[in-house]
């Protein structure tokens, strides 16, 4: 705490200077510096001083892939050093902000605003995640609890894993999505230390266990000369999968124990038993169509539909079943250098980590990519209480109106939901969509302070027919 409000009143007094604090733990010492590697030992003197000793090191000398290089960017972090790129980044330092009003601890009790932001937006993809696993851990957590929540394996369609295991990975997908990318992870707070590798295996980890009960983990074979007679176990980290040792207990934990571990530490399935809805599984609810021919085709003009879509997109996909080639390639201009209406969210492009990656196969892609969400209201984050889970599941995040009237109908505990109208006059231009998004956001508000956790947006034709939108959740 006390780090993280000199940080901030140091930044602020010092005109925006660079301020950062490579540690203050009683347990870790942290050398960062824009260096190579044969200059380490030059530049801090006391790595040559025979009395430093030390049980565990994690070392890391790379060049920056996605932010401009600096010395407070530079591995190691103050519990992790990366090597990959966190591909949601946007979405996980966005989570953590929204997060933050809902978080309780006991540990830091009304202190834990002042370590608020929890994320350094000035950081890289590597500190942000090193932000986040340091908040888990020191708010409660264990460490490899934290790095499951963090990256938990592909569990969805894993159809040989234990189910206890599963269920704890179901659980705290109410709590937390994935930090998702090609990423190998190596972490340490002092006196446990370890590594993980993203669910695809899509970064190298390779380690080995010698004969004197020395462990070397890294992302290539052969970093130190071992003589093979000396080498007792030789593997790799495989995906999802984490290698663990407590240098209290002088063991290595395997990634079936301390998984086993964690994953009966709660009745994670029965808590989801009792709390979690199913969309399936719930009423059906009649509706009223209006899809007519004519309604229909005002539908899809209101949409942005264009010909092009319906022939070379929509149609093979929904005839044949097929990938569409019209989505090889996208040479339409920008929105905002469009001549023609665009919808708003056409003025929005995803941001992703421009890397090479080895292609998916056709079958680790059925085992690794999820497409199940979570909706409803998140519990705190700190806190493993049994309705942190009181969430509806989704097999995929697309709804019919069927589906949407189900939801909107539901009227159970801790689910209410409310239909917000979002239509303004388009003559009025970008002031009136200005106002109409301040009204919006007053009425969303209100909605939230009478108990209400489902927004539903709708707008109104000019014929007075209404078009529901995809639902909002808190």
């Amino acid at each position: 705490m006390i780090r993280k409000r000199a940080e901030k009143e140091l930044r602020s007094s010092e005109d925006g200077a660079v301020f950062y604090i490579a540690s203050l733990s009683c347990r870790t010492i942290v050398y960062k510096g824009m260096l190579t590697a044969e200059q380490v030992e030059s530049f801090y003197k006391d790595l040559k001083d025979p009395s430093l000793e030390t049980a565990l090191a994690l070392v890391h000398s790379r060049y920056s892939t996605n932010t401009f290089p600096s010395w407070e960017r530079a591995h190691p972090y103050r519990y992790i050093i990366h090597n990959g790129e966190i591909n949601t980044l946007r979405g996980n330092v966005n989570w953590m902000y929204a997060r933050q009003a809902t978080l309780q601890s006991d540990l830091f009790d009304a202190d834990l605003a002042k370590v608020f932001p929890i994320i350094d937006p000035d950081d890289s993809d590597s500190a942000n995640f090193d932000n986040c696993l340091e908040f888990l851990t020191l708010a409660g957590r264990s460490l490899p609890h934290a790095a499951m929540m963090m990256i938990p394996e592909p569990w969805q369609n894993h159809e040989s894993m234990d189910d206890a295991k599963r269920a704890f990975y179901e659980y705290h997908s109410c709590l937390m999505e994935p930090w998702d990318g090609p990423a190998a992870v190596a972490f340490t707070d002092g006196v446990k230390v370890g590594a993980v590798l993203d669910r695809n295996g899509l970064r190298p980890a390779r380690y080995y266990v010698t004969k004197d009960d020395l462990v070397i983990l890294a992302s290539e074979v052969g970093v130190l000369d071992i003589p093979p007679e000396h080498i007792k176990v030789k593997d790799r980290l495989h995906p999802g999968r984490m290698l663990l040792i407590d240098t209290e207990e002088g063991r290595i934990i395997s990634d079936e124990e301390i998984k086993n571990q964690m994953a009966t530490e709660h009745p994670y399935r029965q808590w989801l038993k009792e709390h979690q809805l199913v969309l399936e599984d719930l009423p059906q609810v009649p509706i009223t169509s209006e899809d007519d021919g004519k309604s229909l085709f005002q539908k899809q003009q209101a949409f942005g539909y264009t010909y092009e879509d319906l022939r070379l997109i929509l149609a093979p996909m929904a005839t044949d079943g097929v990938e569409p080639t019209g989505a090889m390639g996208c040479d339409t201009p920008l929105a905002v250098l469009s001549e023609k209406p665009q919808l708003l969210y056409n003025y929005f492009k995803q941001l992703f980590a421009q890397v090479t990656n080895p292609p998916i196969d056709a079958i680790r892609e059925e085992l690794i990519i999820g497409t199940e969400m979570m909706l409803g209201s998140q519990g705190s984050l700190l806190e493993t209480r049994p309705e942190n889970c009181r969430q509806i599941k989704l097999d995929i995040p697309f709804l019919t109106d069927e589906e949407m009237a189900k939801i909107r109908s539901l009227d159970r505990p801790g689910f209410k939901s409310r239909v917000l109208d979002i239509t303004f006059k388009a003559a009025e231009g970008g002031s009136g969509l200005e106002k109409a998004l301040t009204k919006l956001f007053q009425r969303a508000d209100e909605a939230l302070r009478d108990g209400v956790n489902i927004l539903f947006y709708q707008t109104r034709t000019s014929t007075g027919k209404t078009l529901q939108f995809p639902l909002c959740w808190r």
